[in-house]
């Protein structure tokens, strides 16, 4: 058993972040003008990581971290050059290459869609049916089991696992109450309500990547 990807919703219904592991058919990048966010993922960015004007990051926006760089603020007079902490460069080492993927042929911003797509059908379809009472948590497939979580501010966390795995509905409180809080809710520089940028912010990304590591499912 192990874990595949996850998504987060904000309240606007856009797809926010997104963080994939064992997943050996990634979409394809963005359309652009697809509705498609700047520091979702940089793997489905429809920009070139190239084309990027600082290489050590997969995002270059200020807003979101205390340094495009590396996350810390650095004093104007330091001259030396600012080494990635030590949980950076964990994140970057135990990162599969974008080699060892293969292509799905969906775009991402077609695949987001589709994803929140299922999720609100599904969650209308029991309230209608069971009541207010009653709440979507989780659905599987013969490929993959799909387990959601819901903030009351309206974002939802959506993750994919293997479809013999438990419920993992704690896993997303643990990341909502932890990094998210944290490095998101708590972060001066981000905007909780923009429409303009995804969640960009490296610690995020790296505390995200270190606690679904540690779980007993992810292999």
């Amino acid at each position: 058993m192990t874990v595949y990807s996850l998504y987060i919703y904000d309240r606007h219904c856009n797809c926010v972040y997104y963080h994939d592991w064992h997943r050996t058919r990634r979409p394809k990048p963005a359309n652009e003008g697809g509705g498609f966010l700047p520091g979702v993922a940089r793997a489905v960015s429809p920009i070139p990581p190239a084309s990027a004007s600082n290489a050590s990051t997969p995002y270059t926006s200020p807003r979101h971290t205390l340094s495009s760089s590396s996350g810390v603020l650095v004093a104007a007079n330091d001259t030396q050059p600012q080494s990635a902490p030590p949980l950076l460069q964990t994140h970057a080492v135990t990162t599969p290459p974008p080699a060892s993927y293969t292509s799905t042929g969906l775009p991402f911003d077609e695949e987001s869609k589709l994803v929140y797509g299922v999720i609100l059908s599904l969650r209308n379809m029991i309230k209608r049916l069971s009541g207010r009472d009653e709440q979507f948590v989780n659905y599987r497939t013969s490929a993959y089991k799909l387990h959601l979580y819901e903030t009351v501010s309206g974002y939802r966390f959506v993750m994919l696992s293997d479809p013999n795995a438990e419920s993992l509905r704690f896993v997303l409180r643990s990341i909502h109450t932890g990094p998210f809080l944290e490095y998101v809710v708590r972060n001066p520089l981000i905007e909780m309500d923009s429409r303009e940028r995804g969640i960009d912010n490296e610690y995020f990304r790296a505390s995200v990547d270190r606690l679904v590591r540690g779980l007993s499912i992810f292999n």
